[in-house]
C-alpha cells in the first residue's frame, strides 16, 4: 500500500532520534514525493536535536567553544548558532536589558535568545542540600516589590508561557508566531512549517525543497554537465576555459571559447592557394575541381602547388584508362599488373575493361573507396557478442580477453572466476569473491593500510581506550594483552582486567602477633598494637573473635578513684581507614563521621564541640558540625591532597560542653593509611 506523507515524514523523524543521522537513511518507498518527505522530516528534526543540544550545553557550561564537533557539519553551526543565541539570552537577562531580541538575529536565534532569557534565575537549580545551613529570609512587602519591579505583574515578562511572541491584553495574554511557524493548539508553543510537505515553496522545475527552521531553499537535482558550472542561485554559468587556462590547445594555436567548451585556432596563416585544416597545416587548393572552370573552352586545366596551369585539350580519358603512345586513344589501364598490389598483400586482384575487383581473404572485406581489401573489426561490429568480457581485433581475426579477476575459459569466448586465494597472497586468511579476492585477519590484528594484504598486530594498550582496558597496566602481546596488577599487595580479579585488594588479615597471610590487630588496608596490611590506657576497658569480651577496624576503649574507675571518674572522657577509640591518591582534587571529600544522639536544637543542653587536637600535617584535613536525622554530626573532611604512601593518625575530640565546661568527651584515635594504587 501506497504510504502518506505523514507517515513517511514518521519515518524520517523516527530514523533521526535513532541515528543522529540521515546520510545512510534507507528510502522506504519508490514513490519521490514520500522520499522527500522522509528526508526533509529527518534533517528538520536533526537541526531541533543540535538547536536542543546547543541550548542545554550553554545552560550547564555557559561556553560553547569547548564543545569538541566538526564544525563544517550542519548539525555544528546550527548546535553552535543556539549555544550562542541562549549565552547572549542569559546575559541579557542578568544585565537587567529585557528579553526582546535584535531582529537581525534571525526567527530561529529570537526564539533561543528569548527562552534563555526569560528563565532567568528560575530557570537555575539553586536548590541548597539538605546538610548546608539554613540563611535567614528577609520577607519583602509587596508595596516594595512592585516599586522595585514595575513589570512584575506583566503576563509576557520574560516572554511570558509563549514559546516565540507574546501580548499582554491585561487580564491575559495571547500567543502568536514568528513567519515560517504556526501556532499548535495549545495555544503557546510554536511549531516550524514544513513548507515542502504543504507545498507552500516555490522551487521551480527540476529543484529539491528542503525545509528549514522558519524558512526552506531550493536545490538543483541534477548537474550542469560539461562545461558549465552551478552558481550561488543553483543556474548554470559557462566556463571560459581560455580565461581559466584549463585548454589544451598546442602552443601554435589560438584559444577560443564556446558555450559549454573550446576551439584551438591556428596562428599561422597560409599563403594564396592553401587552405588550413584542423591540425594547422597548409594544403594545396585544386582550383581545377572549383564550380567556375579557371581556363579557357578548349584548354584543361592542371593543378600546381599553389596554383594550376591550363594546356590545350586532348582526348580524355575515363577512369581505369589511359592515352596509348599516340596519344590519339584511351587503352585499358592493367590495375593488377602494378608491383604496389591494390588489393594488399595476400589478396587475389581481377582485371577487367576499366576496372578491377579484389578478391579478399576470410577476415577481410572489399572497400569500394579505397579499391582495397580491409581487415573488418569484429570487435566493433558485433560488440558484446562475440567475447564475454573484451574483445581484441587483429588484421583478418580477433581473440578474447578478461578483466583482472577472471581467465578465460576453454572455448576462449567466456570468462570465469579465477580463484586469487589459491596462491595464497594473504598473510593470514583470504576469502574469494567474485572477480577479485579480499584479505582478512584474525582477532588481535588489523589489515595493513599499505598494501591491504598483511596483517599488523593491534595494540590494545595504545588505543584511545587502553586506559580503560586494565585498571593498573597493559602489557601488549601479539594478536592480544595482558592485564598486570602492582607486585604486592593485588591480585587479577576473575575478568582479567582489573585488580582486587587481598585482604590479608582474612587470608591469615599476616605476620601479625598474637598481642597485635591485623588492619586490612588498600595493597597490604598493618599490625597495630591498640591497648587500652589505665581505668579504661574494651568494649566486649576481653578476648577477639574476629578481626574488626575499630577498637572502642570504655572508662573503668577503680571503687573510690576519684579523678577518675572526675575525668571527661569516657570512650576512646582507635579506628583505621585506607584511603586513595586523588589525583585530581577538586573539593573537599567527606570521610569519617562521628554521631552524638542529641536534639537538633536542645533547648538548656551541652553543646557539642567537635576539634582535631593531634596529627593534621600540612592542615590536610578539617572538621564540620552538621545536623542529620535528630543527630549532631562531625564531619572530618580530607581538604588538600594527599599523595601516597602515606599514614598520620589524627587526634579528634567530641566534647559536651555545659556552662562553658566541658561535661563528657570521647576520643577518637583515626590511624588513616594513603595507599599508592586504589582500584
Amino acid at each position: 500500500a501506497e504510504l502518506s506523507a505523514e507517515e513517511c515524514c514518521d519515518k524520517g523523524v523516527e530514523w533521526a532520534n535513532k541515528h543522529r543521522m540521515c546520510a545512510s537513511m534507507p528510502l522506504i518507498s519508490d514513490s519521490r514525493e514520500c522520499n522527500m518527505s522522509q528526508e526533509q522530516c529527518c534533517r528538520s528534526q536533526l537541526e531541533k536535536q543540535s538547536c536542543s543540544d546547543g541550548v542545554e550545553f550553554a545552560n550547564v557550561r555557559e561556553d560553547c567553544d569547548s564543545h569538541a564537533a566538526e564544525n563544517s557539519t550542519c548539525e555544528a553551526q546550527y548546535f553552535k548558532t543556539c549555544c550562542y543565541c541562549c549565552l547572549l539570552g542569559k546575559a541579557a537577562q542578568v544585565q537587567g536589558q529585557g528579553c526582546d531580541p535584535n531582529p537581525k538575529m534571525g526567527y530561529q536565534c529570537g526564539i533561543v535568545f528569548r527562552s534563555c532569557c526569560g528563565k532567568g534565575p528560575e530557570g537555575i537549580d539553586l536548590s541548597i542540600s539538605d546538610d548546608a545551613p539554613k540563611k535567614q529570609q528577609v520577607e519583602i512587602s509587596k508595596e516594595e516589590l512592585d516599586q522595585e519591579d514595575p513589570y512584575l505583574h506583566d503576563g509576557c515578562r520574560g516572554g511570558g508561557p509563549c514559546s516565540q511572541q507574546c501580548r499582554d491584553t491585561g487580564s491575559s495574554y495571547v500567543c502568536s508566531c514568528f513567519v515560517g511557524y504556526q501556532l499548535q493548539p495549545d495555544g503557546i508553543t510554536c511549531e516550524d512549517i514544513n513548507e515542502c510537505i504543504t507545498g507552500t515553496h516555490s522551487c521551480g522545475l527540476g529543484q529539491t525543497c528542503v525545509n528549514t527552521l522558519g524558512s526552506f531553499r531550493c536545490q538543483r537535482d541534477t548537474s550542469c554537465g560539461t562545461g558549465y558550472e552551478l552558481t550561488d542561485d543553483s543556474r548554470c554559468k559557462d566556463i571560459d576555459e581560455c580565461e581559466t587556462g584549463t585548454h589544451n590547445c598546442p602552443p601554435d594555436f589560438i584559444c577560443q571559447n564556446t558555450p559549454g567548451s573550446f576551439r584551438c585556432r591556428p596562428k599561422l596563416q597560409c599563403m594564396s592557394g592553401f587552405i588550413q585544416d584542423a591540425l594547422g597545416n597548409c594544403i594545396d587548393i585544386n582550383e581545377c575541381l572549383s564550380t567556375n572552370t579557371p581556363c579557357p573552352a578548349g584548354q584543361i586545366c592542371i593543378n600546381t602547388d599553389g596554383s594550376f596551369t591550363c594546356q590545350r585539350n586532348s582526348p580524355s580519358c575515363g577512369r581505369g584508362y589511359h592515352l596509348n603512345e599516340d596519344g590519339t586513344r584511351c587503352v585499358d589501364v592493367d590495375e593488377c599488373s602494378s608491383p604496389n598490389q591494390p588489393c594488399g598483400e595476400g589478396h587475389l586482384c581481377i582485371n577487367a575493361p576499366g576496372n578491377y575487383r579484389c578478391e579478399c581473404k576470410a577476415g577481410y572485406t572489399f572497400d569500394v573507396i579505397s579499391r582495397t581489401c580491409i581487415d573488418i573489426n569484429e570487435c566493433r561490429r558485433y560488440p558484446g557478442r562475440l567475447c564475454a568480457h573484451k574483445c581484441e581485433n587483429t588484421p583478418g581475426s580477433y581473440y578474447c580477453t578478461c578483466t583482472m579477476g577472471f581467465k578465460l575459459s576453454a572455448d576462449g569466448r567466456s570468462c570465469e572466476d579465477l580463484n586469487e586465494c589459491e596462491s595464497n597472497p594473504c598473510s593470514q586468511e583470504c576469502a574469494n569473491v567474485y572477480g577479485s579476492y579480499q584479505c582478512y585477519c584474525r582477532r588481535g590484528f588489523q589489515l595493513s593500510d599499505i598494501d591491504g594484504i598483511s596483517c599488523e598486530d593491534i595494540d590494545e594498550c595504545a588505543l584511545p581506550t587502553g586506559g580503560h582496558i586494565c585498571s593498573f597496566r597493559c602489557i601488549n602481546i601479539p594478536g592480544s594483552f595482558q592485564c598486570t596488577c602492582p607486585s604486592s599487595g593485588y591480585r587479577l580479579a576473575p575478568n582479567a582486567r582489573n585488580c582486587q585488594d587481598i585482604d590479608e588479615c582474612v587470608a591469615e597471610s599476616h605476620n601479625c602477633s598474637f598481642n597485635e590487630t591485623c588492619f586490612n588496608i588498600q595493597g597490604s596490611f598493618r599490625c597495630l598494637s591498640l591497648e587500652c590506657p589505665e581505668n579504661y576497658r574494651k568494649s566486649g569480651d576481653t578476648v577477639r573473635l574476629e578481626k574488626t577496624d575499630t577498637i572502642r576503649c570504655i572508662k573503668s574507675c577503680r571503687p573510690n578513684d576519684v579523678n577518675c571518674v572526675l575525668d571527661p572522657v569516657h570512650t576512646i577509640s582507635h579506628t583505621v581507614i585506607s584511603l586513595p591518591t586523588f589525583r585530581e582534587f577538586t573539593r573537599p571529600e567527606e570521610i569519617i563521621f562521628l554521631r552524638a544522639i542529641t536534639p537538633t536544637y536542645p533547648a538548656n543542653q551541652a553543646d557539642i564541640i567537635f576539634d582535631i587536637t593531634e596529627g593534621n600535617l600540612r592542615d590536610s584535613f578539617d572538621i564540620i558540625k552538621r545536623y542529620m536525622d535528630g543527630m549532631t554530626v562531625g564531619v572530618v573532611r580530607q581538604v588538600r591532597p594527599i599523595v601516597g604512601p602515606f599514614h598520620a593518625i589524627l587526634k579528634l575530640e567530641m566534647n559536651y560542653v555545659m556552662g562553658g565546661v566541658v561535661s563528657h568527651r570521647n576520643i577518637v584515635n583515626v590511624h588513616i593509611f594513603v595507599s599508592e594504587y586504589w582500584f
